[in-house]
């Protein structure tokens, strides 16, 4: 994937964990191009490309703004990242403060709040600014990839296909061992998270309604290697004989850790390079992946294109970049390396 949460600070791990893109991937590190209160006439008459990313220190966001900025400066174009810090009124401010100024002819935008930049972004689109949303919905449907907002161009990771699509996994997994039945535990994001539950609600259905599957445990993992720690420890507490788990990329490290030595087979949702290492080492059954990096510089295209006046489509999926990799079994990904670092 966001955050409509009355706590900011959740919106920092209902993402991805903070870290840094690898410099030595090819990525940029986020850097604004101009000053928050910089004119229109620094960009020297080249389109300008506002990233309203989740926060600078999140990994995924930092790749996502390696992607924008490379793209950017291909293309005759300057691109600047606008960080809210995870902070959904913030971003808000920056999106309408960017409006008034004319700072911008493109906004890609990672919603914090998907519900709250919805005013925002209607005024960037009746200000002829193209606005891409980007990875999470703005709106409050979490099932459709189509835009909620008249105008908006979306490239988007559907919630509820991404729930349905780690189901998928899971029950290959246990396909895999012949399982039958095949004790599986969901470690769901935050509960707190509307897009989460969409998620789960998602996934679990899937699970309980494919022959041999038993759902076993669901707890709340949320999105560091702590909370998958505690999370796992509940379930091996009740569950000991469980045999797969799913969870965030980072809940299954230390899921993982929980269960050293264990025949656990793990489905993470997850697109880093440690993420799919463990795939390929064979530490974990599959992950949900997606080529970040590549999916800003696709953002960035989308916008720059109907800011030039070019047909662009409104709708599009950001499992349709890469085909085939996104349901990440170790074949999935054998040459596939990551595009960040967790």
């Amino acid at each position: 994937m966001v955050r409509w949460t009355a706590s900011p600070a959740l919106a920092a791990v209902a993402l991805l964990a903070a870290g840094c893109v690898n410099p030595g991937a090819g990525g940029a590190q986020p850097s604004g191009t101009t000053s928050a209160t910089g004119s229109a006439a620094a960009s020297g008459g080249r389109k300008r490309i506002g990233f309203f990313g989740f926060a600078k220190a999140n990994s995924f966001a930092a790749a996502t703004f390696a992607g924008v900025e490379e793209y950017a400066k291909a293309n005759n174009a300057t691109a600047e990242f606008l960080d809210p810090n995870f902070d959904a009124q913030a971003q808000v401010q920056q999106l309408q403060d960017a409006v008034t100024a004319k700072r911008f002819d493109v906004f890609v935008v990672q919603a914090n709040d998907g519900a709250a930049v919805v005013p925002a972004i209607r005024s960037a689109v009746q200000a002829g600014i193209s606005v891409v949303v980007h990875f999470t919905p703005v709106g409050t449907r979490y099932d459709t990839a189509d835009p909620q907002v008249d105008g908006t161009i979306t490239l988007i990771d559907v919630p509820t296909l991404n729930g349905e699509g780690l189901a998928k996994l899971a029950v290959q997994a246990c396909q895999s061992k012949k399982l039958d039945p095949c004790e599986v535990g969901y470690l769901e994001g935050l509960k707190a998270l509307p897009l989460d539950n969409a998620r789960t609600q998602a996934a679990v259905g899937a699970l309980r309604s494919a022959p041999g599957i038993q759902v076993k445990a669901q707890v709340e993992g949320g999105y560091t290697q702590e909370s998958g720690r505690k999370a796992m420890q509940d379930v091996l507490q009740k569950e000991p004989g469980i045999d797969v788990i799913i969870g965030a990329s980072q809940a299954v490290l230390g899921a993982e850790a929980v269960a050293k030595g264990k025949d656990i087979m793990y489905v993470a949702n997850g697109a880093s390079r440690q993420t799919v290492k463990a795939v390929q080492e064979g530490r974990w059954f599959a992950a949900y992946y997606l080529p970040v990096k590549t999916l800003g510089a696709k953002a960035a295209e989308l916008g720059l294109n109907k800011a030039l006046g070019k047909q662009v489509p409104p709708t599009n999926v950001m499992t349709d970049v890469e085909p085939g990799t996104s349901m990440g079994t170790k074949d999935a990904l054998a040459q596939v390396t990551g595009e960040y670092d967790e």
